[in-house]
């Protein structure tokens, strides 16, 4: 079985792709899960660049791997505390609605 990689232009258009999809929805929608969502996306397209650009350069090596493996910690730890502030959220406001977050109602 042959091995044919990937062209990394290839690579690097997908994580771009998948970084402006989740730009525009953390930018763009009101409900908070779908920003969560958004960023999660746009951690994956970082993480899709580092392992490209470590397989480039004159000796390439595991560094892109590892930075993106700490990515995948830090975006594992920060999916937990932004679940736990939305259910704090929603159960004090009863909606998870952005833009309801900026006024100071009880």
């Amino acid at each position: 079985m042959a091995y044919f990689p990937i062209p990394t232009g290839s690579l690097l258009a997908l994580g771009a792709i998948l970084f402006c999809i989740g730009l525009y929805g953390a930018l763009t929608k009101r409900n908070l899960i779908i920003v969560l969502v958004s960023v999660e996306l746009m951690l994956n397209a970082a993480n899709i660049n580092l392992v490209v650009f470590s397989r480039l350069g004159l000796n390439p090596g595991l560094n892109g791997q590892v930075f993106a493996l700490f990515t995948i910690t830090v975006a594992a730890a920060e999916i937990a505390v932004g679940l736990a502030l939305l259910l704090a959220v929603f159960r004090l406001r009863k909606t998870s609605d952005v833009n309801d977050l900026n006024e100071n109602k009880n």
